[in-house]
């Protein structure tokens, strides 16, 4: 019997549907779906709380440090003090040897022997070199010899003079001879000088053979050895000595500095001068103002100056770089701050004044100097109130601010300024909970929750 059905055309489907690799397709679409399920209710549960307004959360602080009602901006203060600040002058020196000499032979000769160590100190007198003595040696003898010879004959002549002078007195000798005897006699009498003075130039000669130091100073290198023949022109010279105790500083300043130094030099005072080194960090010396050049360089628009350092150390060295300071004087009454309290604006230099509120203010200042650590201001500020030192860069005008101590410090109190545990749990300051029926404290362990899973 046919069945009344139309026939079933059968396409393999639930023969696949039916197979073990369908019956796998369909279990991984439900673990895939249950999976997307499990996702979206982790996410809802960890999703972002809203940022309120409440102190200590990071949009809070931000508005804070702009003056909002956040939490305040954390600084570093100091107090401005009364003082005085000294006034000084700078300038780009060099060291200058207070005398420089150049040893020259006086003589022609042979070098015997060398006394000297290279950048010896010697004093003025010491023997440093020997030229060979004997050629003036020589010269000596013969000065002295001639005069013995011109002695005897002007001995001789004056006994002739006498007996002519007997003889012209008695009529026997004529006038003429009595005269040309006594000029003789005068003529020899000049050869004697003549000798005299031929020995001192053979006894000069021979001192200059032994070259000694004019000046006390250090020695520098040996420019001739044991040997050289030299001569009295030559123009390199044997040795240089430079005299460095005492020893002098030449510096320049603008020449709008000249009256306050010009005005010291005319009262009779000499400012004190400090020289360091080219880093302008370590302190080599300290002297005191010599003089000042007698123009001004009309191509830099400076003034020279010369100081003087005993340099008993010898800590400056010929033609070392140095930086000189001089004060010039003492500026009184000022308010002295930090220089990292002062900032600058377009309408000039400000420092933040922090209230008895802690809350900031913007306050135009006049800076007189600054000197080192040191800020002098002139008006804007008054002595006792604290300024902002770090932390500047983030404040204007009304922010709060919570000062942070310095380092070995304790902790200031600081009025009006929230404590951060002061809602810690949910409670109140009163210790009720927070919020709704003591809601707040979980609500913010909620958000923190959230925050800590990076939700």
């Amino acid at each position: 019997m046919e069945s009344s059905h139309p026939p079933r055309l059968d396409l393999g489907l639930d023969a696949a549907a039916n197979s073990p690799s369908g019956r796998r397709r369909r279990h991984s679409g439900w673990i895939w779906i249950l999976v997307l399920v499990i996702a979206g209710l982790l996410g809802w549960h960890f999703r972002p709380v809203a940022t309120t307004s409440t102190a200590g959360t990071p949009a809070a602080a931000g508005r804070g440090g702009r003056g909002g009602g956040g939490a305040p901006t954390v600084v570093v203060t100091a107090l401005a003090t009364r003082g005085s600040i000294p006034v000084f002058l700078r300038g780009i020196g060099t060291v200058a040897p207070a005398n420089t000499v150049t040893v020259h032979s006086r003589v022609n000769g042979q070098i015997t022997a060398v006394h000297f160590q290279e950048g010896q100190m010697v004093h003025r007198g010491d023997l440093l070199l020997e030229v060979d003595p004997r050629p003036y040696q020589a010269a000596l003898d013969q000065a002295q010899g001639q005069l013995q010879h011109d002695t005897a004959v002007l001995d001789d002549d004056q006994l002739d003079y006498q007996r002519y002078l007997a003889l012209y007195q008695q009529n026997i000798l004529p006038k003429q001879q009595l005269d040309s005897q006594a000029a003789l006699v005068n003529e020899y009498k000049g050869a004697i000088a003549s000798d005299q003075a031929a020995i001192e130039t053979a006894k000069l000669n021979l001192s200059y053979c032994r070259i000694a130091a004019p000046i006390d100073g250090r020695i520098g290198l040996r420019l001739v050895d044991t040997g050289n023949i030299i001569q009295a022109n030559d123009t390199n010279g044997l040795a240089v000595i430079t005299q460095v105790q005492p020893i002098a500083v030449l510096f320049s300043l603008p020449q709008a500095q000249l009256p306050q130094v010009l005005t010291q030099l005319q009262a009779g005072q000499h400012p004190s001068v400090s020289a360091y080194d080219s880093t302008n960090t370590k302190l080599l010396a300290t002297g005191r103002l010599l003089t000042i050049d007698n123009t001004i360089d009309a191509s830099t628009g400076t003034f020279r100056a010369k100081a003087m350092f005993d340099n008993r150390d010898n800590a400056l060295f010929p033609n070392q770089f140095v930086n000189a300071r001089m004060q010039v004087g003492t500026d009184q009454n000022l308010t002295i701050v930090p220089p990292a309290a002062v900032q600058q604006g377009p309408n000039g230099s400000y420092v933040f004044a922090v209230s008895p509120q802690n809350r900031v203010s913007m306050r135009p200042v006049t800076v007189q100097l600054t000197e080192g650590e040191q800020a002098g201001i002139s008006s804007g500020l008054a002595p006792g109130e604290p300024v902002v030192v770090d932390g500047a860069d983030k404040l204007q005008e009304g922010s709060r601010v919570s000062i942070q101590p310095a380092p070995g410090q304790p902790a200031p109190g600081i009025a009006g300024a929230p404590s951060t545990n002061a809602n810690a749990g949910g409670r109140r300051p009163g210790g009720r909970p927070g919020g709704r029926g003591g809601q707040g404290g979980r609500s913010a362990n909620r958000s923190a929750a959230s925050t800590a899973h990076g939700g």
